[in-house]
């Protein structure tokens, strides 16, 4: 087997038409138009939907918290250590609706953020393709909301706390 001395200048190209451009300015626009029509209400209400409590039934009353009661000062904030598991159909619907708004996401982010969110976006692609155990479903879902969340707050989405 001989190897030529020459190598090509310049690798073969296909010539560029006026269509490919008109495509390509076409596909930035829409992507352009999707970051500035902003993140979905029903995204960021999913969203708290799956990082809320879910709390389970109140434990008992501590001596502390009544002390505290008689004082005129607010009782201690616990966190419950139990949490409701989530229904089979709430799973699917959530992470059905996490996996439509990566594919929105993916779209939108480099146009919304200034560096490109390399990470971000791997870590959303990783969560998209899995699919986890039925008994792990609610630490996946809470994973997945957790990156939308670092997402969005990278593309500064206010997640709507406008109550100011």
């Amino acid at each position: 087997m001989a190897v030529a001395d020459r190598t090509p200048a310049t690798a073969p190209r296909r010539p560029v038409t006026e269509d490919d451009v008109k495509a390509r300015r076409l596909a930035h626009a829409l992507a352009r138009s999707l970051a500035v029509d902003g993140i979905p209400d029903d995204l960021i209400a999913t969203v708290e939907e799956v990082l809320s409590d879910r709390p389970g039934p109140a434990g008992p009353v501590r001596k502390l918290d009544n002390l505290l009661a008689s004082i005129g000062l607010p009782a201690r904030r616990r966190r419950s250590s139990t949490t409701m598991p989530l229904s089979a159909e709430d799973a699917a619907r959530i992470a059905e609706r996490f996996r439509r708004s990566t594919r929105l996401l993916l779209q939108i982010a480099p146009h919304r953020i200034a560096s490109y969110p390399t990470e971000e976006l791997r870590r959303l692609i990783v969560l998209r393709d899995l699919r986890p155990a039925p008994h792990q479903m609610l630490r996946y879902l809470r994973r997945y909301a957790l990156v939308i969340v670092d997402l969005l707050d990278l593309m500064g989405d206010d997640m709507g706390d406008d109550e100011e």
